[in-house]
């Protein structure tokens, strides 16, 4: 199951309470995994009525599942200042973040927010400025001292409230809230395992009907072909100033191409259209549909190139709302017939033809944050699974095979990647790990 996580969009209170639980993700480096840590908080009593203290010995009495080393990391990780940074200066996620709520203001407005994964406060707080009546700012990670001081400094301790620890155990919020907004997506989407934060806050404390912000999300992957990523990295080692290195190559591949690799490509990279591997409804998606996703492929090159991996991508709408309580909603528009494995993680797939991404014809009715190769750049990039030796294939050449997606055993915030596909006669398996 997904484990707890710690965030950085924003959200604070007079007083920082203990053992929440809070988390989100945000930008990372596949090489190290992603930690926080969580601290006590202070309560406080509002005009209202309402006082959302939870008595130190209830804490007690309740008790709390402990984190695990690799949790501890994590959050912990997510105290340093400049994750949160980098975040908060990719203008296309925290606009389009902005801009979500704000076009959400009818729902927001005199309502109960909490935002899971709070960083530095900067989401609870565009919620206050929309009109919420009070915001419940969660998150494990130390930072939420530092939110706690940024709401105090604007002015908003009447409306913010920091919770600082896990939302799966440490946190109780003793009334029903109206909406959750969170940023939990993590590299290739589903890295870092933050989304099973907000499924979770989402059953204690959601109202029928409430509204999840963003409301859905997809997970893409494509062909690609990048010949000066690779003469960079590998070439390079056939002449190196007049000496021949090239017994290098094979540790080079290695050492290059064994992991994911998070970086910027253009779409001129993509071979063909890409498929949907994923489509998450945050309205309906449960913790055990994450732990492992499958999906098969069928893709049709669109040029003649040598073949060096997989890229992969996702977006999220901010949907026009629907409830958490409706079921059997069709995808939305931003992908065709997509292939949607929500309800098996084995192997109930039919090959599907090779979805494709296109634009709404009503731009208004929702608003998406995109990671894909041909829109803006954001801190997330795309995320390559390399080949060690690159595949030739010519236009119209058909590339087909399945992928598995598992929560790791040693730690379930890093992701396995089991990769099977076939070109031209022959066939390939690529295994790696995000971590």
């Amino acid at each position: 199951m997904f484990q707890p996580t710690s965030g950085g969009n924003g959200g604070g209170a007079d007083g920082v309470v203990p053992g929440g639980g809070a988390y989100r993700n945000g930008s990372h480096h596949v090489t190290g995994p992603r930690i926080r840590g969580g601290r006590p908080r202070r309560s406080r009593d509002h005009g209202d009525g309402f006082d959302p203290r939870v008595p130190p010995q209830q804490e007690k009495e309740k008790g709390s599942t402990p984190c695990t080393n690799y949790d501890v990391a994590y959050f912990h990780s997510y105290a340093h200042l400049g994750i949160h940074e980098e975040m908060i200066k990719d203008r296309v996620r925290t606009e389009t973040y902005r801009n979500a709520i704000l076009q959400h203001r009818e729902q927001i407005a005199g309502k109960v927010v909490v935002d899971v994964g709070c960083g530095t406060g900067i989401l609870s707080i565009f919620c206050a400025q929309a009109g919420a009546k009070r915001v419940y700012a969660v998150d494990a990670s130390d930072i939420a001292v530092q939110a706690n001081e940024v709401i105090k400094a604007n002015n908003l301790s009447d409306t913010v409230i920091v919770l600082h620890g896990r939302v799966e155990m440490d946190v109780e919020i003793e009334e029903k809230v109206d909406v959750i907004v969170s940023e939990w997506m993590g590299y290739m989407l589903l890295y870092e395992s933050m989304l099973g934060s907000v499924i979770t806050a989402r059953d204690r404390f959601l109202k029928p009907g409430g509204l999840i912000l963003p409301s859905y999300a997809t997970l893409y992957m494509a062909p690609v072909t990048h010949s000066d990523r690779y003469s960079e990295s590998i070439d390079f080692w056939r002449n190196v100033y007049g000496i021949d290195m090239s017994v290098m190559m094979p540790l080079a591949k290695q050492c290059a191409f064994e992991e994911p690799s998070v970086e910027t490509i253009s779409g001129e990279n993509v071979l063909t259209w890409p498929h949907v591997v994923k489509h998450v409804d945050c309205s309906t998606i449960t913790i055990d549909q994450l732990e492992s996703v499958s999906t098969k492929f069928k893709f049709q090159s669109m040029m003649r190139a040598p073949f060096h991996g997989f890229a992969f991508w996702f977006d999220v709408e901010f949907g026009v709302s629907k409830t958490h309580t409706s079921s059997n909603k069709a995808p939305p528009t931003a992908c065709v017939e997509a292939l949607d494995n929500d309800n098996d993680n084995n192997n109930n797939n039919n090959v599907t033809e090779t979805t494709q991404r296109k634009k709404r014809p009503n731009p208004s009715d929702a608003l998406v944050l995109s990671t894909a190769p041909e829109d803006p750049p954001t801190h997330w990039q795309q995320t390559v699974i390399y080949f060690y030796d690159p595949i030739e294939v010519e236009q119209d050449q058909v590339i087909e095979g399945s992928m598995v997606l598992s929560q790791s055993k040693e730690n379930p915030r890093f992701m396995n990647i089991h990769l099977e596909y076939a070109s031209g006669g022959r066939s390939f398996v690529k295994e790696s790990v995000m971590r």
